[in-house]
């Protein structure tokens, strides 16, 4: 019998943060920074694998 690995979903008890607050990627391209600030909705009931999926959809649409 193979054993299964579960994951259990809990309730995110930390506190919303601002956009000013959000984790940012920073990269330096020649002389222009880039500043990319990361939110995720606590209330999204869309996986990562559907939001891609869908947005890969729809860029296919528009070509």
């Amino acid at each position: 019998m193979s054993e299964e690995t579960r994951t259990m979903q809990t309730a995110d008890t930390t506190p919303a943060r601002t956009p000013e607050d959000a984790p940012a990627l920073v990269k330096k391209i020649g002389k222009t920074t880039y500043k990319v600030r990361v939110h995720f909705s606590n209330t999204s009931t869309e996986t990562m694998s559907d939001k891609i999926k869908r947005m890969l959809k729809n860029e296919i649409q528009q070509m």
